[in-house]
């Protein structure tokens, strides 16, 4: 199942992606039947007539998490090319939701960064919330995934010598260009992750690189925080960011940035 938030012309709905279509929710926010999928089945049902996808506009599926978190160094040859430590356990940090943005908007680059990089993320969606859950069920707690592009200000996170900030500006979280259940996708532990600039390929990995799978990542924060649902976990990136390459290359005014993971979609947004 697709789960798709999206703009007709006459307001914001929720409705259901197929072949091409999107079939209006009559049941209203959907984030509400996330964590019961007999409610999304329900809700699948008594969906309304579709429309061709091309007619509406995307937006982030969540565009307000009540926590959204991202998981550093996830990717075995992103760390390698970091030339970082493997990780021994998640390395944890939020975003401001402020940066959430949608399929097709803008990256806006700030006046006080010329270095801004992409990073392609599969992001999690928490359906049931929970603290101390057991790695053997935390999967029971994911409502499924969506793409993220972690822009970050390469700069500003070398001047702060924090995360936060730097990944957190206005525009810098593309999300989209919907969510796709664990029904359909399992523990996403096998999925190919592209990004495009322009075209050109520039990350090519597969998230059985991650360094800490789905589950793990979900039972370990919850250890200390109790996730509530439709908190959204960007699950880390693979190698071949802008600042690894040689020599670095940045994000430009014009450039159309384009994330691709198997079983999700696709989440395209230019550079402005």
């Amino acid at each position: 199942m697709k789960i798709a938030r999206y703009d007709d012309g006459a307001g914001v709905k929720w409705g259901f992606v197929d072949d091409g279509t999107v079939a209006p929710a009559t049941a209203g926010d959907l984030i509400d039947c996330l964590s019961d999928r007999s409610l999304l089945d329900a809700a699948t049902a008594a969906a309304g007539e579709p429309v061709p996808l091309e007619s509406v506009t995307l937006l982030a599926p969540i565009p307000s998490p009540p926590q959204f978190l991202g998981v550093g160094l996830n990717y075995r040859a992103h760390a390698i090319e970091a030339g970082m430590d493997i990780p021994t356990s998640p390395v944890t940090f939020p975003f401001h939701q402020s940066a959430i943005t949608g399929n097709g908007a803008a990256i806006e680059i700030p006046r006080v960064s010329e270095l801004v990089d992409w990073e392609a993320e599969l992001a999690i969606v928490i359906g049931s919330g929970g603290k101390n859950i057991p790695l053997e069920s935390a999967l029971d707690h994911v409502a499924g995934y969506t793409i993220v592009n972690d822009v970050s200000a390469r700069d500003i996170q070398r001047a702060d010598g924090q995360w936060s900030r730097a990944k957190s500006f206005d525009t810098f979280k593309p999300m989209g260009p919907w969510i796709t259940t664990t029904d359909e996708l399992g523990d996403a532990g096998d999925l190919g992750i592209t990004l495009t600039v322009n075209g050109e390929v520039m990350q090519d990995g597969d998230t059985s690189d991650l360094i800490f799978s789905v589950p793990e990542i979900v039972s370990f924060i919850s250890r200390d925080t109790t996730l509530l649902p439709a908190a959204v976990i960007a699950t880390g990136t693979p190698a071949g960011v802008g600042m690894g390459r040689t020599p670095p290359m940045f994000l430009r005014r014009g450039d159309i940035v384009e994330i691709e993971i198997a079983g999700i979609g696709r989440l395209a947004n230019l550079v402005a």
